[in-house]
């Protein structure tokens, strides 16, 4: 069965029920429908975030397919409540560029879904709409204040780096020139487009713990210099109101549930080789307050989402995980040990063998938080006892606790051996939590510790447009601020063919740009978009729909 027709063949529960599970009252709930709702901010309890265990979902270095995080939450979430405890998973909304590009939905899979699937994967309550209304009205404005003689700040045009967003992967609007048509139709500049979950809003909307918190981080927005070299806030064009009023209702949290009934609390979706890669800090702790155990995801691999998870988004709200699951799967391993994508169904043990190290490094890189790691296999039909027998093996060696999830076709069920180990590390706890880098220390210094440790560089390069947008952001007085680095989710490097645990290789940072309101310093890597393009067959063009609004194709 796909995973759309095991979603209609389940009966969903009125969502007034699954907040029943975590004590909300129905007349907190904002509905949408009779399965999805919004959740107020005021039952956020920060005595009992202190209570609940926080466990994070990792990966090893992914396929192009991705390694099934997202299924692994789930399911682990499942399993959880199987086992008697209280447990909800949060999780990052869907964008459309991946729904409809290569990746497909991300909601899970078989047994181990989030539903109402569909509309999770499209649209869904509205918060990404909500989003690129907001920051495309900074765009207007600024570009509206430039054209202003009468109010015009002195806006050079060409220091501007905001762009306008949307969600669907349109390479052709990487790069454009807006204004042409004559007088009155605006200021002729270089412009362009960014996918909405890289747009700072995006990122400031997931780390902002309220609404005047949110408005605040707005009006920090980094816009540009004046023609006499002045740095210009969103702020200063009075746009924070307006935008923070766009997103009064995509700041909250959205309630929806698995395939078994477990609670869901879906929110943002920042990309992870781009931005922060994880759910809102408003959804985590919303899922703190109201269960013992909260189960959540980071994008891609552990050297990106779980970086960032740990190193910006628990520094910043305070949060400290209690354990890492690290999901490898046989394939992935077949991938990083030399096999091509064409083969890695095929029965293959020696490169199973020789992949190894890549989910070495992922687990070596957990322990230095001072987590500790525990690696799931997700298991596909493909996978032979052999192969999955040296993962267990190679576990057994460096002494991780180590799980076989079969939560695609069993669900909780298959789910309830992960769940069972990942209570007791939690529970067991004993090292704290400490994070790669101080905030405090030089830009420099903090990319040298995350490449060095994290991701096995030898030394960190920067061209002449890094090291200038560097100086631009030690006089803006933001060198204190954490570091986002954009790099490929399919190499420790920046060049997604060197696979395994690639040595002797260096970092070069492209470019910087500065997010203030979000908090953080992005540096690029490679060859990192934040518009993607569509692949040659792009996975709408599977997607269809009937004369009853029945859609297919989704996965």
């Amino acid at each position: 069965m796909s995973d759309i027709s095991i979603a209609r063949s389940i009966k969903l529960k009125h969502i007034n029920t699954i907040a029943e599970i975590l004590g909300i009252d129905a007349d907190d709930l904002e509905l949408f429908g009779k399965h999805k709702a919004k959740l107020p901010l005021h039952l956020i309890d920060e005595d009992k975030i202190r209570k609940s265990k926080l466990i994070l979902v990792t990966a090893m270095s992914p396929t192009p397919a991705g390694e099934g995080k997202t299924t692994v939450s789930i399911g682990l979430a499942q399993g959880m409540n199987k086992i008697g405890k209280k447990t909800t998973v949060v999780l990052r909304e869907p964008s459309l560029g991946p729904v409809f590009g290569m990746k497909g939905g991300a909601a899970g899979g078989g047994y181990s879904q989030v539903l109402p699937m569909e509309d999770i994967n499209m649209h869904f309550t509205g918060d990404f709409a909500a989003i690129e209304k907001a920051n495309n009205l900074l765009a207007a404005l600024i570009d509206n204040n430039i054209q202003s003689k009468s109010r015009t700040l002195g806006i050079d045009p060409r220091t501007v780096i905001w762009k306008r967003v949307m969600d669907m992967n349109d390479r052709s609007l990487r790069n454009i020139v807006t204004g042409l048509g004559g007088m009155g139709q605006g200021i002729p500049s270089e412009a362009g487009f960014n996918i909405t979950a890289a747009s700072e809003i995006m990122a400031i909307l997931c780390l902002a713990t309220d609404l005047m918190d949110l408005k605040k981080r707005i009006g920090n927005i980094f816009i540009g210099f004046t023609d006499t070299k002045r740095p210009v806030y969103a702020r200063e064009l009075n746009a924070q109101g307006a935008m923070a009023a766009l997103l009064k209702d995509a700041i909250k949290p959205n309630l929806v549930q698995t395939i078994e009934g477990t609670p869901a609390i879906i929110h943002g979706g920042p990309f992870a080789n781009i931005a922060q890669g994880t759910n809102s800090v408003i959804a985590t702790k919303m899922g703190l307050s109201l269960s013992e155990f909260v189960v959540t995801e980071a994008g891609f691999g552990a050297d990106l989402g779980a970086e960032k998870f740990l190193d910006i988004k628990c520094q910043s709200a305070g949060l400290s995980p209690n354990a890492v699951v690290v999901v490898a799967t046989v394939r992935a391993l077949k991938f990083h040990g030399g096999a091509s994508l064409k083969t890695i169904n095929d029965t293959n043990p020696a490169a199973v063998k020789a992949g190894l190290i890549n989910l070495d490094k992922h687990i070596e890189n957990i322990k230095k938080f001072g987590l500790p790691p525990i690696v799931a296999i997700n298991k596909f039909p493909t996978d032979t006892e052999e192969e999955i027998a040296i993962v267990k093996n190679r576990c057994a060696e460096l002494g991780v606790s180590v799980a076989v999830a079969d939560i695609w076709a069993k669900g909780g069920e298959g789910g309830k051996e992960l769940a069972e180990i990942v209570a007791r590390e939690a529970e067991n706890q004993t090292e704290k939590f400490k994070p790669i880098y101080d905030w405090n220390l030089p830009i420099k210094e903090k990319v040298e510790k995350v490449a060095r440790e994290i991701y096995g560089a030898d030394h960190v390069e920067y061209t002449s447009d890094a090291e200038k947008s560097l100086t631009q952001v030690e006089k803006l007085g933001l060198e204190h601020l954490p570091i986002c680095i954009a790099k490929t989710q399919y190499s420790f490097s920046d060049d997604p063919a060197k696979l395994g645990r690639p040595t002797g290789f260096h970092i070069t940072v492209r470019e910087i740009e500065i997010a203030a309101g979000a908090g953080f310093i992005v540096l690029t890597t490679g060859s990192i978009m934040r518009m993607p393009g569509l692949p040659s067959l792009p996975s709408s063009e599977a997607i269809d729909i009937d004369a009853d609004g029945n859609i297919s194709g989704l996965f």
